[in-house]
């Protein structure tokens, strides 16, 4: 039994699959191809095929796309073996907090490219 998915409180999409997508540094030093295993509206969990060593993660884009119109910003939560967890964060750089459904004021999924 997972706990890890079981102490959760935001629901969660589960690829049984995972989708391909990328990730790519902030600054554009760097990009990996990865699986993305399952999202919610707060954050992903990321799967990796390539080594992730040296790489700078703290903040990184999440492409959802292959024209990368379809993006999020994101920052690293945690690491284990070949998967990582990364919550999304706002415009302003903090992490995203749940809203209320219907709430006034809610994000898309997906952001537009050329922010």
């Amino acid at each position: 039994m997972d706990t890890t998915a079981n102490r959760r409180k935001i629901h969660r999409v589960v690829f049984s699959h995972g989708i391909d997508v990328q990730i790519f540094a902030i600054d554009g030093t760097w990009r990996r191809p990865c699986a993305m295993l399952d999202v919610s509206e707060t954050g992903v969990r990321l799967a990796f095929k390539s080594s992730l060593a040296g790489l700078n993660m703290k903040e990184f884009f999440l492409v959802l796309s292959s024209t990368g119109v379809a993006f999020r910003r994101c920052e690293l939560s945690w690491i284990n073996g070949e998967q990582i967890g990364a919550s999304f964060l706002r415009d302003g750089g903090t992490t995203r907090r749940r809203r209320p459904a219907g709430a006034a004021g809610s994000e898309p999924a997906a952001e537009a490219a050329g922010a």
